[in-house]
């Protein structure tokens, strides 16, 4: 127990509970540090929890569900916040921060981690051996509920989604155990893990795959708006023909993030894993389609130099087949029009090894659909573009709880339901996509 929890007032009997058993701080209402705890990365989400503990050891997190259970408290887990679609109001909040330690085996090419560590402290571990994890565009972001929720990045073509890495997850089930979950044990509960989220348990340390990257071509151009209906309509049959190494992302934004730069501008973004000459010519021709660039930002570049690219933060996300003209037409003029009703769309093109991860690959949901829409605007907005969609959803960039089974194939779906009725049949572990118990 540390000092900082002894000093907390204690404020009924699941506090004195955790006081007694639980090793890092404890933050209740009235604290001066309870609302800065609590808080999560968006702001729309006012959580108020009964308690915010930050645990430092397994037995930590075994001690909080514990208390949560005994005095039939709502439970939730958040590292860096990133990930917080539901508030946790009223329940036992714990917080993992302080369990981020990073571990980087380079001769074997694996990573360990802690449930608190961010993709920033992972890429800075495995950089000096030239290696690099399958993070996202934003470093800040943490690495275990990305990596159980899917994760997809610019590495993503070349080597699957995070999940399609991960090796071994430890993890506090809904009834305290603290299991290892691997290709080799409890591999119904490892295969749910791998696209899942957090409805199996808190994990408390995970492996996975580390990839070479010794020289890489990446970075971002802008270019006039007038050309955009060309190069989504030229990107749409380009981006599949494209090797593996190469990812890419045309981004149509209603006013462009640079201010030597005015209105409605194409962004294109890429990364090539090779050399900065493959890299560029491989590039060439989208960009020679887009028209002359306003700003040209491509240069060659290491891996956490991949930080820089950006991306577009969604509010909506959707799953494409195809890119038809009419959907074209539509973005276009969305972005773009006269009475533009969207400040953003992010065009992926996915394929590679995400669409060929093998037969004991994860739920990771849709992986054969070739293009998504990260789109910035409200749902009204967005719906244009929706009569065009899969239907299908990607559970990381899905804020939207109601369509957390649209992340997933039906099948896959129909077997988390039975695998969550397996490990936490009162369904625990649901402020997030909840999967329910079948």
């Amino acid at each position: 127990m540390s000092i900082q929890a002894l000093t907390q007032p204690v404020s009924g009997a699941p506090v004195a509970e955790l006081l007694r058993s639980f090793g890092g701080p404890i933050h209740v209402p009235g604290d001066d540090s309870y609302d800065a705890q609590r808080v999560a990365l968006n702001p729309a989400f006012d959580s108020r929890p009964a308690i915010v503990a930050e645990a430092a050891s397994p037995t930590d997190i075994r001690a909080a569900l514990a208390a949560a259970g005994n005095h039939d408290l709502p439970f939730a887990v958040q590292a860096t916040g990133h990930g917080t679609f539901v508030p946790s109001d009223g329940g036992v909040l714990v917080k993992t921060g302080r369990m981020a330690q990073v571990l980087v085996d380079p001769d074997r090419r694996i990573a360990r981690v802690g449930p608190g560590a961010r993709w920033s402290d992972v890429i800075a571990a495995a950089a000096p051996f030239g290696l690099a994890p399958l993070s996202g565009s934003s470093p800040s972001v943490g690495v275990a509920g990305y990596t159980l929720g899917g994760g997809v990045g610019w590495l993503a073509r070349g080597y699957g989604f995070a999940a399609d890495s991960l090796l071994r997850v430890d993890i506090v089930t809904a009834d305290g155990r603290h299991l290892t979950a691997s290709r080799g044990v409890h591999t119904d509960l490892f295969w749910a893990l791998r696209g899942g989220s957090g409805n199996f348990g808190v994990v408390t340390a995970m492996e996975f795959r580390l990839h070479p990257v010794a020289e890489a071509y990446g970075g971002v151009a802008y270019f006039p708006f007038d050309r955009a209906a060309e190069t989504l309509a030229y990107y749409r049959d380009w981006a599949p023909t494209q090797p593996n190494e190469l990812s890419t992302t045309v981004v149509l934004v209603q006013n462009a993030p640079r201010p030597d730069i005015e209105g409605p501008v194409v962004a294109i973004r890429g990364f090539y894993v090779g050399s900065p000459e493959d890299g560029a010519r491989a590039l060439r021709p989208l960009q020679r389609m887009a028209g002359q660039a306003l700003v040209d930002e491509f240069r060659p570049m290491t891996y956490p130099d991949a930080a820089t690219i950006g991306g577009t933060a969604p509010r909506n996300l959707e799953l494409y087949d195809d890119l038809p003209g009419g959907l074209v037409d539509t973005v276009v003029d969305a972005v773009g029009g006269e009475q533009p009703t969207i400040s953003a769309v992010e065009v992926r093109h996915w394929g590679g090894a995400m669409a060929d991860a093998g037969p004991d690959a994860g739920p990771v949901g849709h992986r054969d659909t070739p293009f998504s829409f990260t789109i910035d605007s409200s749902p009204d907005a967005a719906a244009p573009l929706a009569d065009y969609a899969t239907g299908g959803s990607f559970l990381n960039w899905l804020h939207d709880t109601s369509r957390t089974a649209d992340a997933y194939t039906p099948s896959d779906y129909a077997r988390l339901r039975e695998i969550k009725r397996a490990y936490d049949p009162d369904n625990v572990f649901h402020r997030h996509h909840n999967i329910r118990p079948a």
